[in-house]
This record gives C-alpha cells, structure tokens and sequence, in this order.
C-alpha cells in the first residue's frame, strides 16, 4: 500500500446546539454532538429495529465557525467531512483517557446544513436561510444573507 487516508464523511442531526469556546490564543473552536441512526427490520422477529451512535465533532476552521454560531442548533441535520483523531488526556483522578473525534479544521474540512426542522416557521430571522443558501455556506466555509437568493436554478438551453 503507498498512503493512506484519514477522512470521516457523517450525515446526522445536532443533539444539542454547538458549545462554541475561546482559546488562550484568542481563536475560537466549536464542538457539536452529532447523531448518526441506521434502522432495519429483524429478520425474526419482524420488528423494526434502530441504532443510534453518537460522534464528538470539533471545529478548528473559523470561517466554519461563524456558520455554526449563526445557523447551527439542536435537531438540524448536517453534513461534515473532516478527519478522525483519537487523543489522549488525563481526568481528575489522574486517570488515562482518551477521546476519539472528527476534526474539521484547514481548507479540507466541510460543513453543509441540510435542514433546520426547529426554525421552519422562522421566515424574518437572521437564522432562516433557504436550502441553497444553507448548502452556500457550507461550501465556502461563510454565509452572506441574500446571496443566492435571486438565483434562477433552470437551465437556460
């Protein structure tokens, strides 16, 4: 084998709004809760079956940052792409633990809203945005309101 590759690819839905923290440094880094579910029937008993994991999420990227303190909270659903990294830390016990994540930081990390079920009614706020203008900001790491609104989607030939 020449290389290798670390990249995590997750849909899921936010299971509480995104703690965002300042560093020592002054920068910023947001950690979310990201639920992923699989569901199937069990071949026995017929009944429908489904699995939850849960998957720590933090975010080094600040222009990803800044979608995530605007539009991101508890339930809508995201795409992100980042890479997995286990650390190792110490708790209060003095014990070893570690910590396994997905890191989204640098140009390579990715952030797509797909849906915001707790704002649906919310046309005048700041925090509604259309699905185009959501996909916008997770593309290019920002969100400018308004842009993309005026877009006509259909092809013209």
């Amino acid at each position: 084998m020449a290389g290798s590759m670390n990249r995590v690819t997750l849909i899921g839905n936010l299971g509480q709004d995104p703690e965002i923290r300042s560093t020592q440094s002054g920068g910023k880094v947001a950690s979310m809760s990201l639920a992923t579910s699989e569901s199937w029937t069990d071949k026995h008993s017929g009944d429908r079956q489904e699995r939850t994991e849960w998957h720590r999420i933090v975010v080094w990227n600040e222009g990803l940052i800044g979608v995530i303190e605007k539009y991101c909270a508890k339930g809508d659903k995201v795409l992100v792409e980042g890479t997995l990294r286990t650390r190792k830390w110490v708790d209060q016990n003095e014990n070893e633990r570690y910590t396994t994540e997905i890191v989204l930081s640098g140009y390579d990390s990715q952030l797509i809203l797909l849906g915001s079920p707790n704002r649906a009614g919310q046309q005048g706020s700041e925090r509604a945005a259309t699905p185009r203008q959501r996909e916008t900001a997770g593309a290019t790491g920002g969100f400018t309101p308004g842009m993309g609104a005026d877009l006509d989607d259909e092809i013209p030939f």
